[in-house]
């Protein structure tokens, strides 16, 4: 049965525990891998193998950035079939879905990223007749977390890493327990495309143990988290009194409003897929259905 390891310093490893979770198929209710089972001996690991390589990767240039990312993004276009196939193994969701939207998406977010930074601008500001300027400068703040969630695996996961990465930033990131394959796959693309030891490091496990790990641990410099309401404000009150920089994607409630004079059957279908695409599983699928009185 397949195992799926953790990504660190460019290695792939078992956890410190030798503990594995059940990863599932949910077509068929059946377990088809096992997740290795990471707890605060594991993150502290990739920590410091992203401490590690911190210094060189923030002092590489906007351009080597750029190229190492471009390459990752083309590496997922390569690979767009047996990423898609793995993404809907491990969701459930309709391969025509992960083929179209979620693994496209997925390399899209790389590319953007690796073409945003060669655009970043540093203001500066005169002071007249004080013979003095005043400039932005803008730096990596050092290791962050990034703990993404299982509706669009693979898309969210990028999504995080990839601003992270550009920036100069290095990353320990934990996928959702219930959707980890791809995420494990990245690693050994992020590796063929020249992503120095270090830089990213994959960690699985659940959040209690591995994403509660992440976001306590005193010298993660930032959190970035999509999922639950509930888990954003328990990530919150950890990392708050850390003085962290948080990034929280918490549940939204998002209305479609119909007004009277729409075009009724296109609103029709533009309503139920905008409601129900992916399962309804996306932050901004309408949960919500607001109607003009006089229809």
């Amino acid at each position: 049965m397949k195992k799926i390891l953790n990504y660190i310093d460019g290695s792939y490893d078992e956890s410190f525990s030798k503990d594995w979770l059940d990863n599932y198929n949910p077509s068929k209710g059946e377990v088809y891998s096992k997740i290795a089972s990471s707890t605060k001996a594991d993150v502290n690991s990739a920590y410091l193998a992203a401490k590690k390589a911190f210094p060189a990767w923030s002092n590489t240039t906007i351009n080597e950035r750029s190229t190492i990312l471009s390459r990752i993004a083309d590496l997922i276009d390569d690979h767009l079939d047996m990423l898609a196939e793995a993404e809907t193994l491990d969701n459930g969701k309709p391969l025509n879905l992960a083929k179209s939207v979620d693994i496209p998406r997925a390399s899209s977010n790389f590319r953007f990223f690796a073409h945003a930074i060669t655009q970043f601008s540093s203001e500066a500001h005169e002071s007249i007749g004080l013979n003095s300027m005043n400039f932005t400068l803008r730096q990596a703040i050092g290791v962050v977390g990034c703990i993404s969630p299982w509706n669009l695996p693979l898309y969210l996961f990028t999504w995080k890493i990839a601003p992270a990465l550009a920036a100069g930033n290095t990353v320990v990131a934990k996928p959702s327990e219930v959707t980890p394959m791809t995420a494990f796959l990245l690693g050994e693309l992020c590796s063929k495309a020249g992503l120095p030891d270090g830089v990213l490091n994959i960690i699985h496990g659940t959040g209690p143990a591995a994403g509660q790990a992440i976001v306590e641990h005193p010298n993660i410099k930032a959190i970035s988290f999509t999922g639950g309401t509930k888990t954003g404000e328990s990530i919150a009150r950890t990392a708050a009194p850390m003085f962290k920089k948080l990034s929280l994607e918490l549940g939204g409630k998002n209305p479609n409003i119909i007004f009277a004079d729409c075009n009724y059957e296109k609103m029709l279908s533009v309503t139920i897929k905008s409601s129900f695409a992916n399962q309804g599983q996306i932050c901004l699928c309408g949960s919500r259905i607001f109607v003009e009185k006089s229809i």
